[in-house]
């Protein structure tokens, strides 16, 4: 880790990986914030347009363009980027084979610099790209983290205080599992100010049509909403990301549902999926265990099992 100052790098200058470092920058998170493209004047002129910005968030912030060379001193490496997807693409997992080529680069040559900090990982399908980062990187499971659920779950959280009319930082719920189609939301103990979301919704003839059938499938297709009219989402998830890296980097010991590898919790093991986790300076200091009801037992399964189905098309690109 750099000894001069808190160091950033972000791999991929692409919309989400250039308004990951503008968020980045704007937050003020770091001493030094890198960017890396294999376009490398694409790099340049994203470094230099973020710098001109910095003269109105009174920041010294260091913004310039680098190399994997970069890597060796930086806190933490975001890599962002993958092959293109189609505008017409109505699942993550398009992305799995064109982009394995992609993010086995930017690993490999993140570690060959001497790398020893934690990944944050955005690349779709991103609880595989996660996994993948781990096994190819040899770093320890708590330093390799994926963006996960949790824009998922501030997307339910907005819908929810929506209904209310409450901040969404006053509703308690996590989407856990798969960042897709088999995630789910943790109904059983979410809860609003210490009331049961569930008591609520039964309470309030007002919540109409709002079911939790219809929360949660609203939840999941926010993305492809965004997506299928404009050919990416970048503010949210940049947001998102910033987030997890602020709470490691300023050792937040704050709980955020990413992308980590269970090792036994909730009865799953070496498989990385979205749960919540004490995030700080070393990575995922801890995962929260949830008392789940028997329903959503089931849903974490098969988000696992779902996940683990992908292994073998890594394992047989890794052996080409």
């Amino acid at each position: 880790m750099n000894s001069k100052g808190s160091r950033i790098a972000v791999i991929g200058c692409g919309n989400v990986g250039t308004n990951t470092a503008y968020t980045i920058a704007a937050r003020g998170l770091c001493d030094e914030l890198v960017l890396i493209d294999y376009v490398k004047d694409k790099a340049i002129a994203e470094a230099l347009d973020m710098k001109d910005a910095m003269a109105f968030f009174n920041s010294n912030m260091v913004i310039r363009q680098g190399d994997y060379s970069d890597c060796r001193d930086a806190d933490i490496v975001i890599i962002s980027a993958s092959a293109p997807m189609a505008k017409d693409s109505h699942s993550r997992f398009e992305m799995l084979k064109p982009s394995l080529g992609v993010v086995k680069s930017c690993v490999t040559s993140v570690m060959e610099s001497g790398f020893d900090g934690i990944f944050i990982i955005i690349s779709n399908p991103v609880d595989v790209m996660t996994y993948y980062t781990w096994k190819l990187s040899g770093l320890p499971a708590e330093r390799v983290i994926g963006s996960g659920t949790n824009l998922d779950s501030a997307r339910l959280r907005t819908k929810i205080g929506a209904i209310y009319d409450v901040d969404p930082s006053s509703v308690d719920i996590y989407v856990l599992g798969e960042h897709g189609d088999s995630e789910f939301a943790v109904w059983d103990s979410a809860n609003l100010g210490g009331k049961k979301i569930r008591e609520l919704m039964k309470e309030d003839p007002g919540t109409g049509e709002n079911t939790e059938d219809s929360l949660i499938a609203a939840t999941k297709q926010a993305g492809w909403d965004i997506f299928n009219r404009k050919g990416n989402t970048c503010y949210g998830i940049a947001a998102s990301t910033t987030s997890i890296a602020e709470a490691i980097l300023k050792n937040e010991n704050r709980i955020i549902p990413v992308t980590v590898r269970l090792n036994g919790q909730y009865g799953l093991k070496d498989v990385f999926l979205s749960a919540p986790a004490v995030l700080g300076r070393e990575g995922v200091k801890s995962i929260v265990e949830i008392g789940f009801s028997e329903e959503e037992e089931a849903k974490m399964k098969e988000s696992a099992r779902t996940l683990e189905e992908f292994y073998e098309v890594l394992e047989n690109a890794d052996d080409r």
